[in-house]
């Protein structure tokens, strides 16, 4: 009788506990079986089935509710996510263990929460709150035996808290295999073995991505404007080596939360109630220099150069050669050793760079400001120092590896270098009245002083020749210093070459060389500043190349047409290029392109039509095909060049690391549209408006004009420029078999080969035997 009284008021208190919210619980008796779904108290999350876009796989999973759910991208958790079910059988049930369990119809078990039986006997409802979290309860409702949030998939929510332990990581983020694939990916997140609190994403056993160490209040490596952050994260670094991170609302009525991507990126998104669809608000890789060591040992990345690595002040590329073609994993090493335990005029010097994510391996010590240089200098193997509030005086003993030059945010680094190495004040002087070229010729000394020494805060970018530096003279005018690099493969040729061909060149859509300067081992170029740097610094920006409409589209290509055509026609002398691409296209204030960059150029004879080489100079994606298979080139081979820049400012697309499953680079997939008679989808969906439409058509059948197999079929810059000027394009002609398309479409043995195995980078010029 008791027991009969006991049960009876058992049941009671469940249906008290949950007769109000009689969808959002299951028990040992009341299953959840697919299509049906729990929904959370406050209807914030539903638990259910679902089948992601393009899958018939059903999995059980809990997403946001009333969010206008479109499939995987609402998904916070999934539970049999490597052991889908096939069909729509699909049932959530209390087992008689008491475990959670996901059935088919043939009782299979395709998930557990997998608790001892001792620890569940005492179970019988599980529960989804409105925080997202999945939980089986005691008998008595008051204990949670199981959550989801211990386990979690590839979100991170608020209230949810992530626990790394010393030796087992148990409920590490784990990304997406796909976008449509809810199986375990190859990314997840981890606490790194270092001696500050550091998270990383790695992909396998390899480091992707690295926090940063953890101040007390952000992770340094993580930065983004203070008004974006409506997130409190709270980190606890406990004795025994666990690691506990989770983060909070201040306003608990937005929605927000951390996803970490199948493609290896964690992004932060917030739900807009306005536009009903969830917003990126950061992400942790904004760059190629946020992948972890991008740029090897002792170098700095910095997003906004072109290339984006340099060797730090003191240092040059361990391997010449792979740096200046752009592979930079190698990194560089050191010119001058250190003077370990010297004093006086002879011991180590700290260079300071502002604004860094401090390097890898950093290492706390007990020191203040001040004793913290010395504390580096008296251990002959500290490399660099830093100081930041909330963590201290951290050393850096090993590489420094995985630095970042940010615009915002960041620490101040403090480098050691042997004291020759150090950036030296020198006066300025004035330019020499002495003529090189019908050139000024400068002080060597005097473009020390105007660049800072060099500074790599004035560093524009770096190309084949070596590298640019922005700099200032006393009355102010800007000027743009071009250093021939030791590393470089171009030498005094294409140094004299440069000087030789612009020096006598004066056009506005060229950019204008102001003077030079030879001493000793040092080469400089000095030009006008084009403040709005490279084409293709602001066109493959995210950010930037909203500025680029298609009218000031449209201006930019009309622009280099009038420049091209002034070097092939309307000088004094006929200049061929061969090196056109959009770095090479500079933007003054104005946005008005400047045709930058004449090492490569040749000047051809009144009579001559075209020229052959045995030394293949350019850059692969610009280059036609008959130069660079056969050495030829003339001005058709700039027209090619041109046109790849056409459908790349069209498509904001870049022609090489281009990834489509059928085309190998941008020219093939232009052709491959045209053939379909599909142009639209070329387009850059940012500038296309029925308004311009049939200019922005016009643009791209002139540039597969240009990008055609035959030099003779590409039309002259004079032609183009007509071509463009006219209103009607059914009068141009169609264009022929583009250059490349045949031979890159298919391996010598006939088979298709895959395109991004022969995408290479297209930002660097070299003179080399074989074009790249």
């Amino acid at each position: 009788m008791n027991l009969a009284v006991n049960t009876l008021l058992f049941f009671c208190l469940l249906c008290f506990r949950f007769c109000s919210s009689a969808s959002n619980f299951i028990t040992t008796t009341r299953f959840l079986k697919d299509p049906k779904t729990l929904i959370s108290k406050n209807a914030d999350f539903k638990l259910g089935f679902f089948s992601p876009t393009n899958s018939t796989n059903r999995y059980l999973g809990i997403w946001y509710n009333n969010k206008d759910f479109n499939g995987e991208s609402e998904v916070v958790w999934v539970a049999n996510r490597d052991s889908p079910l096939k069909d729509s059988s699909g049932m959530l049930k209390i087992s008689d263990d008491g475990n959670l369990r996901v059935l088919d119809a043939k009782n299979k078990i395709h998930w557990s929460s997998n608790i001892s039986s001792f620890n569940v006997k005492n179970s019988s409802v599980a529960q989804l709150l409105d925080t997202g979290n999945l939980v089986l309860l005691s008998n008595d409702g008051n204990s949670t035996i199981w959550q989801s949030f211990d386990h979690p998939t590839d979100s991170f929510l608020p209230q949810l808290k992530l626990v790394f332990n010393k030796n087992k990581d148990d409920n590490y983020l784990q990304s997406w295999k796909s976008g449509n694939d809810p199986s375990q990916g190859r990314f997840r997140i981890v606490r790194l073995p270092r001696s500050l609190p550091e998270l990383g994403i790695v992909k396998g056993n390899t480091i992707y991505y690295r926090s940063g160490p953890w101040n007390g209040y952000i992770f340094l490596g993580m930065p983004y404007p203070r008004s974006d952050i409506s997130t409190g994260f709270t980190v606890v670094d406990a004795q025994d080596g666990t690691l506990e991170i989770s983060y909070g609302m201040a306003d608990r009525s937005l929605l927000q939360r951390f996803v970490l991507t199948y493609d290896g990126n964690l992004v932060q998104k917030n739900w807009n109630d306005s536009s009903r669809n969830w917003e990126n608000k950061w992400q942790s890789l904004d760059s190629e220099c946020d992948i972890y060591g991008k740029c090897g040992a002792f170098t700095m990345c910095n997003p906004t150069k072109t290339p984006i690595c340099e060797c730090l002040t003191g240092f040059e590329p361990k391997k010449v050669n792979e740096w200046s073609k752009g592979n930079w994993t190698n990194g560089c090493v050191r010119k001058t050793p250190l003077q370990c335990n010297s004093v006086g005029d002879d011991s180590d010097k700290f260079m300071q760079l502002k604004q860094i994510k401090v390097p890898d391996y950093g290492e706390r010590i007990l020191a203040n400001p001040e004793s913290c240089e010395n504390k580096c200098l008296e251990k002959c193997e500290c490399v660099a120092y830093s100081y930041y509030p909330g963590i201290g005086c951290m050393l850096l003993n090993l590489s420094l590896v995985d630095m970042q030059q940010y615009s915002t945010s960041g620490a101040d680094l403090f480098v050691r270098l042997a004291r020759s190495d150090m950036p030296g004040k020198t006066p300025k002087l004035k330019p020499k009245e002495t003529q090189f070229h019908d050139l000024p010729l400068f002080e060597f000394t005097a473009l020390v002083t105007a660049t800072n020494d060099f500074s790599v805060v004035n560093k524009l970018g770096q190309g084949g020749f070596g590298p640019v530096y922005k700099g200032i003279w006393e009355d102010g005018q800007r000027i743009a210093v071009k250093r021939l690099s030791r590393a470089s493969e171009q030498g005094l040729q294409e140094f004299m070459n440069e000087v030789v061909v612009i020096s006598k060149l004066q056009h506005k859509n060229l950019v204008r060389l102001l003077g030079c300067c030879v001493e000793g081992d040092e080469k400089l170029l000095v030009y006008e500043l084009m403040p709005n740097k490279s084409l293709d610094a602001i066109l493959f920006d995210p950010v930037h190349c909203k500025i680029l409409d298609w009218q000031k589209r449209f201006e930019i290509i009309q622009g280099i047409c009038r420049g091209l055509l002034y070097l092939h026609r309307d000088s004094r002398l006929r200049i061929i290029h061969r090196d056109l691409k959009l770095s090479n296209i500079l933007l003054d204030e104005e946005l008005n392109p400047k045709i930058s960059d004449f090492g490569m150029a040749r000047i051809f004879g009144t009579k001559q039509d075209q020229a052959n080489t045995q030394k293949i100079a350019g850059t692969y994606g610009y280059m036609s095909p008959e130069y660079a298979m056969e050495g030829r080139f003339s001005e058709k081979s700039d027209i090619f060049s041109l046109g790849v820049v056409l459908l790349e400012i069209v498509s904001g697309r870049k022609n090489s690391n281009f990834q489509d499953y059928e085309s190998v680079n941008l020219v093939t997939y232009a052709w491959k549209l045209w053939n379909e008679d599909d142009m639209l989808s070329l387009i850059d969906p940012t500038v296309l408006k029925p308004c311009f439409e049939a200019q922005i058509l016009k643009c791209i059948q002139a540039g597969l004009l240009c990008v055609q197999e035959s030099p003779v079929d590409r039309p002259s810059v004079s032609t183009l420029i007509s071509m463009l000027d006219i209103d009607d394009i059914e009068n141009l002609p169609f264009p022929k078999q583009s250059g490349f398309a045949r031979s890159e479409a298919s391996g010598s043995d006939g088979t298709p080969r895959d395109g991004r195995e022969r995408c290479s980078e297209n930002w660097v010029s070299l003179t080399a035997l074989n074009g790249r």
